[in-house]
């Protein structure tokens, strides 16, 4: 089973600049005037368009499983705001997070088999 989230951003040019410059993932306009940024198994995709009335919000935390989070953190801490620093969690996972452009929280995480 795979997931896919549509989320509203701000300026879809700003967020694919973001989302594969500073994040490396890969991506792709959409049909429906959509942008859809892939890495890791993890899809996103996005729209500038006000399909719900609201501005751009989540109440809650995207998580990405990465196969090494300590490298990703390495490679991107300094170019995006962190909103956490890479850590052992007590559920068993190491992870950060990081503010995207539109001001959605993305966790990476590494789960730790010997942890659970």
């Amino acid at each position: 089973m795979s997931l896919s989230i549509l989320l509203r951003c701000v300026d879809l040019p700003s967020t694919r600049d973001f989302y594969q410059s500073l994040l490396g993932f890969d991506s792709a306009v959409t049909p429906g005037n959509t942008l859809t940024v892939s890495k890791h198994g993890a899809r996103l995709v996005f729209t500038s368009q006000d399909l719900w009335a609201l501005e751009p919000r989540l109440s809650g935390t995207i998580y990405i499983t990465v196969a090494d989070v300590n490298a990703y953190f390495a490679a991107i801490k300094d170019r995006v705001t962190v909103a956490w620093a890479l850590q052992d969690m007590p559920y068993g996972s190491r992870e950060f997070a990081i503010v995207d452009c539109n001001g959605y929280l993305i966790a990476f995480q590494q789960e730790d088999p010997g942890r659970r």
